[in-house]
């Protein structure tokens, strides 16, 4: 990273560290911290999810600060909640579960694509809020304090805000011709009356300002026309790399006539038009 792109990121770090903080602070100050241990164990219980060790309600991606300023941040991937194996004490990183063992192996198996999953891509949530099956968080809203329902949408709102402009800021920052894209990870909680709708309501307008406000775009050696619209061009939607369905849906909508990496943004920006809408 360079340095405009470094401070972005140190910026969005920061932030993210104290928000999930407060949060925590707000839960506990207004001792409901037990209230929502036990949802989260019950929806869990409800899922027949195995017991196990629940360690961290809300939760912090602290794999943000093992990133070095050498590193290359190519893919900025959002996936959905925390899950079992994210909030254990011992990791207390996103997608390091089953489906982060997809993705990893996704690339590996690909290294035309020149993409390490733990070092060139980013991995963030739409809410912070542990949940064992995403579907559980409307359990939390449910039958839970409203307090939990008002985290769990605010944190998706301000979420969906703070990556839009780290990805503006990478880039526009971009010297490299490769800039940073942003790979939304699962969409059926997107959808009208999702779990997730208003983080997608709010990623839109955080968009819809970024291509109104784009920067001219760095210097590409593919597809200039794309790029008119700053760094709304560079987002891409995908099924969930859980039980395969992001390698099956690639693979059922892969045109022989194109390269991996062409297929892959195909797909990506056919599910954004019809989930986000552009």
């Amino acid at each position: 990273m360079n340095d405009a792109q470094w401070r972005a990121l140190q910026e969005f770090k920061t932030d993210f560290k104290s928000q999930v903080s407060a949060w925590q602070a707000q839960i506990e100050e207004a001792g409901l911290l037990d209230q929502l241990q036990s949802l989260q164990k019950r929806a869990a219980d409800r899922d027949g999810v195995p017991l196990y060790s629940l360690d961290t309600p809300l939760v912090y991606n602290s794999a943000l600060d093992d990133i070095q300023k050498t590193d290359d941040i190519r893919i900025i991937l959002i996936g959905d909640n925390p899950g079992k194996d994210e909030q254990l004490a011992r990791n207390r990183r996103y997608l390091v579960g089953q489906s982060g063992k997809i993705a990893d192996g996704f690339f590996r198996k690909n290294p035309e694509l020149n993409i390490d999953f733990r070092k060139n891509v980013l991995i963030l949530n739409k809410t912070p809020l542990h949940t064992a099956k995403t579907k559980e968080l409307a359990l939390i809203i449910k039958e839970g304090n409203p307090l939990f329902a008002e985290i769990i949408e605010e944190s998706q709102i301000r979420l969906a805000r703070a990556t839009v402009r780290l990805h503006r800021a990478l880039y526009e920052a971009d010297d490299t011709g490769n800039p940073c894209k942003l790979w939304l990870i699962g969409y059926a909680e997107l959808r009208e009356r999702g779990l997730f709708s208003v983080y997608r309501d709010a990623l839109n307008a955080a968009y819809a300002e970024c291509s109104a406000r784009a920067a001219p775009a760095p210097i590409s050696v593919s597809a200039p026309s794309e790029r008119k619209s700053g760094c709304a061009s560079q987002v891409f939607v995908y099924q969930h790399f859980s039980m395969n369905r992001f390698l099956i849906d690639l693979k059922e909508r892969s045109d022989s006539s194109l390269s991996l990496a062409e297929n892959i943004e195909h797909v990506g920006r056919a599910h954004r038009k019809d989930i986000l809408g552009w």
